[in-house]
């Protein structure tokens, strides 16, 4: 009840007046916090669109936000992190919609080379010395 002994209605409503409808994050992604096969997607992997990939504005499965972020991998190919800033998303929600966009083979992420599999830098250095001692 309000003050004045009337009941009011929620008139709280999901509406930016500025921006228009909000959308809250996990609608766009069905609730989902994974994509159906898991990839790991950490910020720096790169996210490559295939160039002989079908248009993808005229799937009519696929969210304006998945047709954006090939759109943006089409001409550049742009981090997690970059797709997530550029989209002003959640990093959770774009690796759920970059990983649908893989599963669909719409694109293609390279993941970093983690820290332990990289050559130790002793080595590389003794292999260039006795490539110059040749």
């Amino acid at each position: 009840m309000s003050a004045d002994g009337q009941g009011t209605q929620d008139t709280h409503h999901w509406f930016d007046d500025e921006a228009g409808p909000v959308v809250r994050p996990y609608a766009m992604t069905g609730g989902r916090t994974t994509s159906a096969v898991h990839h790991r997607l950490d910020l720096i992997a790169v996210v490559v669109a295939h160039p002989q990939g079908s248009d993808p504005g005229a799937d009519q499965t696929l969210s304006p936000e998945h047709v954006e972020i090939v759109e943006r991998c089409r001409t550049d190919p742009q981090s997690v992190a970059e797709i997530a800033a550029g989209l002003d998303l959640p990093i959770g929600v774009v690796r759920v919609l970059i990983g649908d966009l893989a599963d669909d083979g719409l694109v293609h992420v390279t993941r970093p080379v983690p820290p332990a599999e990289l050559p130790d830098a002793g080595i590389l250095r003794d292999v260039i010395n006795g490539l110059r001692a040749l």
